[in-house]
């Protein structure tokens, strides 16, 4: 047994060699063992250099055992390019003409390529980013908006990414208005004045319409803001085209010194006329009208008898330099002519430099006439006990400004009016030897020195405000104000009126903040946003009083946004969008087409432009189902049918169910069809096409969902959109480039519906017996209309496979795997 096998071994070995001599291709062997395990050596010896450890034989145990062809991917590997953009290919010789030619050919494409994919991710890059810049500078006004409204108010933050459903409005929230009853007050005002100004009447004075509502509201804090904005805005002076420049000459702001200074005096009058009927036994005033006999009796009440310190003696019973200043203090200086005149022999010349002071036009003496009174001053009268006789010194004579005269002027309002008796508004010489402030230096000392810590602003809001106002810092006064949320809607409504007279100093861009510095204003003017404060304002009641925040939105009619456009058409487009009051503010359509006016018409001539505006932000905003009304409503039928011609691409094939988007949005589009065709369109042809064959494509994807597949193949056919013979096939190809990119992309459904139809007809054909008549050619017979079916099923395909379109992967799949199943 052992000797036959290995003779059979033997004799399949001699025959190996014979075949291998008799031509084979593979080359004899010629080594014996020991070559072979030499050659073994070398071979494993070389591989152990090139891999100094067993990691990738380990690899290749590991992936190997799950199946992996390690040379295959080995290969693959080897073949990856890194290279990150296209690289030039490499030289050729220079003899060889066409392979240089070819190559620089094919380096100026790869060149041109390369610079054409860097430029577009260039500028992708930089479009995405400049829309992120723009939407968090929307957001951010939001935030901060929201963040400075009232404490009422929930900071929202609506998402720009929404989903576009017709079935989704805001409607504005039921209920009782969000403003209050002083807000209320104020907007009734702002209306009538609105109504005077739209209809080119004479204005009424917008700041005597908003000191009844201080009236109204009983509140004496209130009646005096109105008070204090009369008296400063009834100045003599036109204000120019450039608030700051016209608020900076020395004649107007002397006009609003003397206007504080009669605010603060007339107040003063007040004050001790109260104090005298409080106290009228004490006071002893008679029946004598007059200041002079009102400061006497304000005197009998508040200044005890026998004070200490007092000079000159007395005048009528009463300290010559009290009555005197009292009276200069109430405004009155006839009367403190009349009190220096009967004390002449005490107050030795200054009555001539008081007589001097009245008659002066600038309340102001002659530069001889200041040097004797101030040397008199410094002499003996700056050492003098009687405080009175020291202020009355200061006031005429312009002597110590930097003295508060704390025991005279007890109070803020005292103080005040004392620094603006001491202010100068011409250039004096050096040796004038006055050292009275300006009323820019008082502003920054009051605003910027002393701020709001020292006069306790957040105890005392109302005086701080006062303060301000009556230096005529009108912006920083408005921006404190309006940090308080009970006193916001009196801050709005005192900048409303400041800028109605052009006394507002506004900054150039409406994004900056609410309180801004210009480097080329002087110390220490500020700019306030007043679009910003207007919008912020408005936010609060916007949702529930859409026509109250319109009334304020028109006072911005003249400011413009970043993008040069009118603040207010921004500003309402804004609005509409928030509560899509589509129908109140703009109007709505009638079935005749006219269009019923809105809230809007009254403030705009060119109603249907900012309409448009608000349609085109809405479609901005993706809103596409609220743009189509609005361009609808703007009379922009091109538009409307665009927009609907896109919409109904998104749903054409969708199933219908009730109130779904696609039934929603099939009611939109019938009603304004049928009203374009009774009225006509402006749109063009190739959009007005489109339009109604996409509304007869529902009607046949209606038809195929519902099961009423022989309408709906009839409609397929009546539309001629697809061949259903190979012969038609050429000229279907030819139509398809002229159609519009909406009915291009509905195509692949189209056809699968259209097939589906054709299979359904095919089964059921199938399924009959012979009895049935299904004639429709020649023959009449069964077979016939199956061959008939086949051949349009062709023509699908072939019509499919020629389309210079690409279509969805699995479409042609689908489309061949009916038709196969057919054949």
């Amino acid at each position: 047994m052992e000797t036959e096998g290995f003779g059979d071994l033997l004799q399949q070995a001699q025959q190996l060699t014979a075949d291998m001599d008799n031509g084979g291709e593979l080359p004899r062997v010629q080594r014996n063992l020991q070559q072979l395990m030499e050659a073994g050596q070398k071979l494993w010896s070389r591989t152990a250099q090139t891999m100094p450890d067993s990691s990738d034989v380990k690899a290749s145990i590991l992936l190997g055992s799950k199946g992996f062809d390690i040379p295959k991917i080995s290969q693959k590997l080897e073949g990856l390019s890194s290279a990150k953009t296209f690289e030039a290919l490499e030289p050729v010789r220079d003899t060889d003409i066409q392979g240089f030619l070819r190559n620089e050919r094919e380096n100026a494409l790869l060149a041109v390529i390369e610079q054409t994919r860097k430029n577009t991710f260039e500028d992708a890059d930089r479009r995405h980013w400049e829309s992120m810049e723009n939407e968090w500078e929307r957001e951010k006004q939001k935030i901060l908006n929201a963040l400075v409204g009232s404490a009422q108010d929930t900071v929202e933050f609506p998402s720009e990414l929404e989903k576009s459903i017709l079935s989704d409005s805001v409607s504005v929230p039921a209920g009782r208005s969000t403003m209050d009853n002083v807000e209320m007050t104020y907007s009734r005002q702002v209306y009538v004045y609105n109504e005077e100004v739209i209809q080119g009447g004479i204005r009424p004075s917008l700041g005597d319409m908003f000191s009844e509502v201080g009236r109204k509201i009983d509140n004496q804090n209130v009646s005096d803001i109105w008070e204090m904005i009369k008296y400063m805005t009834q100045v003599p002076v036109t204000i120019g085209r450039n608030p700051v420049e016209s608020r900076s000459s020395q004649r107007l702001e002397k006009a609003f010194t003397d206007q504080a200074k009669a605010y603060l005096e007339a107040s003063y009058v007040k004050y001790m006329t109260n104090t005298i009927s409080g106290n009228l036994r004490q006071a002893q005033l008679g029946g004598i009208p007059g200041m002079y006999h009102l400061v006497k009796g304000f005197l009998n009440v508040r200044l005890p008898a026998n004070t200490p310190g007092l000079e000159d003696g007395l005048c009528d019973g009463q300290p010559v330099w009290a009555m005197m200043y009292y009276c200069i203090r109430c405004g009155d200086l006839q009367a403190a002519v009349r009190v220096s005149q009967t004390a002449q022999h005490y107050s030795g010349d200054f009555h001539a430099y008081l007589q001097e002071y009245t008659k002066s036009a600038d309340r102001r003496l002659s530069a001889n006439s200041m040097t004797k009174i101030q040397l008199t001053y410094r002499r003996s009268v700056r050492n003098s006990t009687d405080p009175y006789k020291r202020a009355v010194f200061c006031i005429i004579g312009g002597c110590d400004s930097n003295n508060s005269h704390t025991e005279v002027a007890g109070s803020t309002e005292d103080y005040l009016w004392l620094k603006l008796c001491q202010l100068q508004f011409t250039e004096t010489d050096d040796d004038d030897g006055t050292d009275l402030p300006t009323l820019k230096q008082l502003q920054t000392k009051l605003f910027e020195e002393y701020g709001e810590s020292h006069f306790s602003a957040n105890l005392q809001p109302f005086l701080y405000f006062k303060v301000l106002i009556l230096t005529a810092q009108f912006e920083a006064a408005i921006e404190f104000l309006s940090r308080h949320d009970h006193l916001r809607c009196h801050a709005v409504h005192v900048a409303l009126v400041l800028y109605d007279l052009k006394f507002l100093a506004l900054p150039d861009n409406i994004q900056a903040p609410l309180l801004s510095k210009d480097s080329s204003d002087p110390e220490p003017f500020r700019r306030v946003n007043f679009a910003r404060l207007v919008v912020m304002y408005t936010r609060k009641f916007e949702a529930t009083d859409p026509r109250e925040a319109l009334q304020y939105f028109y006072f911005l009619r003249e400011l413009k946004t970043l993008q040069g456009e009118n603040l207010f058409i921004s500003c309402v487009s804004e609005l509409v969008m928030e509560t899509r009051e589509y129908e109140m503010l703009l109007g709505r359509l009638e079935k005749d087409g006219s269009r019923k006016p809105g809230v809007i018409d009254k403030f705009l001539g060119d109603t249907l432009k900012i309409i448009e505006t608000v349609a085109r932000d809405t479609e901005g905003k993706g809103r596409f189902e609220d743009a189509v009304g609005l361009y609808d409503l703007a009379k922009n039928h091109e538009k409307v049918m665009e927009l609907l011609n896109k919409l109904l691409t998104q749903v054409l094939s969708q199933p219908s169910s009730p109130q779904s988007n696609r039934d929603l949005l099939k009611m939109l589009a019938l009603s304004i069809a049928e009203r374009y065709k009774s009225l006509g369109c402006e749109g063009t042809r190739s959009t007005t096409s489109t339009f109604y064959l996409l509304l007869d494509l529902v009607t046949f994807f209606d038809s195929f969902h519902t099961g009423n597949l022989d309408h709906a193949f009839d409609v397929i056919k009546q539309l001629k959109l697809l061949p259903f013979s190979v012969d038609a096939v050429e000229q279907k190809v030819n139509a398809f480039q002229h159609y519009n990119d909406e009915i291009r992309r509905s195509l692949p459904d189209i056809l699968l519906a259209t097939m589906n139809i054709i299979s359904n007809k095919y089964r059921t054909a199938r399924n009959q017996s012979p009895a049935r008549n299904f004639a429709t050619g020649d023959d009449g017979g069964k077979e016939s209309f199956i061959n008939y079916l086949r051949q349009q099923a062709k023509a699908l395909i072939t019509f499919s496979g020629r389309l210079p379109y690409r279509m969805p992967g699995d479409t042609h799949a689908r489309l061949i795997q009916m038709e196969v199943i057919m054949n």
